[in-house]
């Protein structure tokens, strides 16, 4: 007996499932920045601003003050070190899945390459080791369960070790020095002891002080791996296993063995490729209205994919792209990357097509620009990683 054909899914059906998945669309805008967050797997968060830009600009009513309702009041969003180390904003309930599955082994190189660099390369009192990381990670904890948040400053009139120095490159040029603090704070946070709490300043502050967290749940590693893939594919599918190898961090086969487990069905992309889909995930999606999203450097959606063709034009990549590959602030119309965008000193929002896509998208982007520049208000935000067009737009 010959095997059916695989089913065929076309670039156009891809991206009308952009519409409505990530919530992209006006008709499809979510009412909570939870949504926002559960229906994009998570929110790239190593640049605290996207957290803030992507959920609002999904939101039917965007607002900071949900996202930091969700991030600091009912904290039931949390940042974890984690796929393809990189911070994401995840929900609580998926906490858990990365945590399990990615995160924690992160936090185990982490550990393992910060005790290198301490017994190398410190300057202290006291030589380093296992016992007197763990002992002065004692002392933080402790001193924040006295305090309920400090910064990394203020947790070092506590805790005099966090106040030496690692010597990171010595010898070369580049040689610089680095507050052991900052180092300690970063691991205890990979491992799930500490969070940022709200910024000393408005939400595009980089000081913020630290607060305790409760652990989160530990699960059997496999079953988190299949969860995580599962809600991934449920996202960003159909997709192709180095799509979600690629997007994960997981060696291929961790990548493999999770797409058996939840019983991922094969299609055929544009191209050819083989891809993966959640079985009973094949009909299409319906043809949504005209849309046009401005989305900001690091967006999920703007990073969901290794294979990137059927939505980014490769002549388009060098303006918008850093060399270290992280994408900048992108201009969207019906699923596609068609542009870019940057704030300006004076908060006029600057957009630039590269590529023509007539009256009707040019109409539907400066509306867009409008909506984001009345919620920013008096707000400038620079990306932490900057593009060529989004440094040229912002100069004017």
């Amino acid at each position: 007996m010959s095997s059916s054909p695989r089913p065929r899914v076309s670039d156009d059906q891809r991206r009308a499932r952009l519409a409505r998945r990530h919530l992209l669309a006006p008709a499809h805008r979510a009412g909570s920045t939870e949504e926002v967050a559960d229906a994009l797997v998570g929110l790239h968060a190593t640049d605290a601003a996207t957290v803030y830009l992507s959920a609002c600009a999904r939101l039917a009513e965007p607002s900071p003050g949900d996202v930091e309702r969700a991030l600091y009041e009912d904290v039931s969003l949390v940042k974890l070190l984690s796929m393809r180390h990189t911070i994401f904003a995840v929900t609580t309930d998926l906490a858990p899945y990365v945590s399990s599955s990615t995160a924690r082994a992160i936090a185990a190189r982490e550990r393992a390459m910060l005790l290198k660099r301490l017994r190398a390369h410190t300057e202290g009192h006291a030589p380093w080791d296992e016992q007197r990381l763990a002992r002065t990670e004692r002392e933080v904890l402790d001193a924040l369960a006295a305090r309920g948040e400090a910064t990394t400053a203020e947790l070092g009139k506590d805790v005099p070790a966090l106040r030496e120095t690692l010597v990171t490159s010595p010898g070369k040029a580049y040689e610089s020095r680095q507050s052991i603090g900052s180092r300690v704070l970063r691991l205890l946070a990979a491992d799930g002891h500490v969070r940022r709490a709200r910024p000393r300043g408005s939400w595009t502050s980089s000081l913020y002080p630290w607060a305790p967290v409760p652990p989160i749940p530990e699960m059997d590693v496999r079953e988190a791996k299949a969860e995580l893939a599962r809600r991934w594919l449920a996202a960003y599918g159909p997709a192709t296993e180095a799509d979600l190898k690629w997007w994960t961090g997981w060696t291929l086969g961790d990548t493999r063995r999770a797409l058996a487990d939840i019983g991922a069905r094969e299609a055929e992309l544009a191209r050819g490729e083989t891809a993966h889909v959640l079985a009973g995930d094949l009909d299409d999606d319906p043809e949504p209205a005209p849309w046009a999203a401005l989305l900001p450097g690091l967006d999920p959606t703007a990073m969901g994919w290794r294979g990137r063709d059927w939505y980014l034009s490769p002549d388009h990549v060098p303006a918008l792209f850093d060399r270290a590959g992280n994408v900048g602030p992108t201009v969207w119309w019906n699923g596609r990357v068609i542009g870019g965008w940057a704030q300006r000193a004076n908060g006029e929002i600057a957009w630039r097509l590269l590529a023509d896509a007539g009256a009707e998208a040019e109409a539907a982007i400066a509306a867009e620009a409008a909506r984001l520049s009345a919620w920013l208000g008096a707000v400038r935000v620079t990306p932490r990683f900057r593009t060529p067009l989004e440094r040229e737009l912002a100069a004017g």
